[in-house]
């Protein structure tokens, strides 16, 4: 199969000091999901909404900048198909996340799923990493 040059993901926070990217948790391995489809990543975008989950923004990026940065996070990745059926956000949600809603960062986060896209790396990477996405824009 072959990838697509740009895919949508959704971002928690965009442009700001406390961004997250989404990601899924399986076993002990975080994985990024890529759409092929904008309107299959606001699907899915809106059922975290459902969830009580912040609303991420759905953002178009090279997925070659997405797996260079699962691969320096040590996460997977996996591309949705445009027509491979509705995909639905995991019923349990991790208690705390790596990153706070903007509306809350004052305060602690509980009841929210996991989107540890920084936790694990250090300043000087995620800086990094912030200025390739940023240029993708």
């Amino acid at each position: 199969m072959i990838t697509p040059m740009r895919v949508f993901v959704l971002i928690f926070n965009a442009g700001t000091d406390n961004e997250g990217i989404h990601t899924v948790r399986e076993g002990d391995r975080n994985k990024i999901l890529m759409f092929e489809s904008e309107d299959d990543a606001t699907r899915f975008a809106l059922m975290l909404e459902a969830q009580d989950f912040p609303t991420p923004i759905v953002e178009s990026i090279d997925a070659e900048e997405i797996k260079e940065f699962c691969q320096s996070a040590g996460y997977d990745w996996e591309i949705v198909t445009e027509n491979s059926g509705l995909v639905v956000p995991p019923e349990i949600n991790v208690e705390e996340t790596d990153w706070k809603p903007d509306t809350e960062t004052e305060q602690p986060q509980t009841d929210t799923q996991e989107s540890p896209s920084e936790a694990e790396l250090s300043d000087s990477e995620l800086d990094s990493i912030r200025r390739r996405l940023e240029g993708l824009l």
